[in-house]
C-alpha cells in the first residue's frame, strides 16, 4: 500500500511540475567567472520547461507515476484546465503539437522505467532521460505525419519537414541542456532520498 500512496504522490508532483513548466521560460546565465565584468546574463532556450517536468517525474516516481501524471495532465487540458501552452479544450486533438503531448506518456514511462532498471548514476539517468525524449519525439512526429496525411488545419502554411523542423529539430538544443540540468537535479535527489 506504501508503495501506491508514493506513486500517487509523485503523480501529483509530475503533474504540478508538468502544469508549471508550460509556463516557464528556459533560460541559462551567463559563466560565473563573467558576472563580475557583465552582471548576470540570461539568455531563453526557446523552449518551457515542461519537458522537464515529465522526465523529472519518471527519474523520481518511476515509470506508473510518470505515466499517470501525463495522462492527468492530458485529462485536464482536453476537458477542464487551459494547461496546454496555448490553451486548452478537446479541439487542441487536431492541432499538429498535439502529438508531442500524446507522447508524454509513454516518455515518461519509458524513462522511469530505464531510470529504476540499475542504481541512479549520472550515466543510467542521462540515458533514460535521453530515451523518454527520444519517445515524445518520435510520437510527435507520427502524430505530425498523420496530421498531414488527413489535411488537417495547418497543413496547408507549411510542408512536413518544416513542421518537424518547427517542432523537433529546433526545440532539441534547448530540450538536451533541460535534460542534462533534469539528470543532475535527479541524480541529486535520488541519492538524498535514498533509492
Amino acid at each position: 500500500m506504501l508503495a501506491a500512496s508514493n506513486q500517487l504522490l509523485w503523480s501529483m508532483i509530475g503533474l504540478l511540475l508538468t502544469m508549471g513548466g508550460t509556463f516557464l521560460e528556459a533560460s541559462v546565465t551567463t559563466l560565473p567567472w563573467s558576472w563580475s565584468q557583465h552582471g548576470i546574463q540570461t539568455f531563453s532556450l526557446g523552449i518551457s520547461y515542461q519537458i522537464g517536468g515529465v522526465l523529472l517525474v519518471g527519474c523520481l516516481g518511476g515509470k506508473n507515476a510518470g505515466a499517470l501524471s501525463q495522462i492527468a495532465y492530458l485529462v485536464m487540458g482536453l476537458t477542464l484546465l487551459p494547461v496546454f501552452s496555448d490553451g486548452g479544450g478537446i479541439g487542441y486533438i487536431k492541432l499538429l503539437q498535439f502529438g508531442y503531448l500524446l507522447g508524454f506518456i509513454p516518455g515518461a514511462w519509458i524513462c522511469g522505467l530505464i531510470a529504476f532498471k540499475a542504481r541512479p548514476k549520472l550515466e543510467t539517468l542521462a540515458f533514460s532521460c535521453f530515451c523518454g525524449l527520444f519517445t515524445v519525439h518520435l510520437c510527435g512526429i507520427i502524430y505530425l505525419s498523420l496530421g498531414y496525411f488527413l489535411q488537417w488545419k495547418g497543413t496547408e502554411a507549411q510542408s512536413l519537414l518544416q513542421a518537424i523542423l518547427k517542432y523537433s529539430w529546433y526545440a532539441l538544443p534547448g530540450q538536451f541542456i533541460v535534460l542534462c540540468s533534469v539528470t543532475v537535479v535527479a541524480f541529486i535527489l535520488r541519492h538524498l532520498m535514498f533509492y
